[in-house]
């Protein structure tokens, strides 16, 4: 007895290929440009870092939508953790005030760093929402036939 071949991989056509790398890099835009945008009103600098995280956000999300489309768990893991790397490029939010035992230092600086990782991750949230919501809207209307 002879074991079973292994089916032969199909190779996408060229066009294919070309096709997602477009859709990856238009992903990635949209997302930069909705996150530099609804960063802009907290100033030049945090719209800038929260563009550049959109950017990588969209190019995760896109890949991501094609291996499981259906799994918003790992969707919604996905922008806490570029929230998370966002966070990790912001300057200090809040001095940390030595004098104090830990429990009220806490207290102290909480509030404001609270605000602070807010204020940074509504750009990218936002983002989201806009780069989700129009995929959801590109689903329920098709593509126009042009003849």
């Amino acid at each position: 007895m002879s074991a079973p071949s292994a089916p032969k991989p199909t190779v996408p056509a060229p066009g294919y290929r070309a096709q997602l790398r477009l859709r990856s890099i238009a992903w990635a835009l949209g997302a930069g440009v909705a996150a530099l945008l609804l960063g802009l009103p907290l100033g030049l600098e945090p719209a800038l870092r929260a563009g550049g995280c959109g950017v990588l956000y969209g190019l995760l999300a896109f890949h991501l939508q094609r291996v499981d489309p259906d799994d918003n768990h790992l969707q919604a893991g996905l922008v806490g953790a570029v929230c998370g790397i966002h966070s990790l490029g912001l300057p200090p939010l809040a001095p940390w005030p030595g004098d104090q035992p830990l429990a009220s230092g806490l207290l102290a600086v909480a509030p404001a760093v609270m605000m602070g990782l807010g204020r940074a991750w509504l750009p990218l949230i936002g983002a989201a929402v806009l780069l989700h919501g129009g995929q959801h809207l590109a689903r329920r209307f098709p593509p126009l036939n042009r003849s």
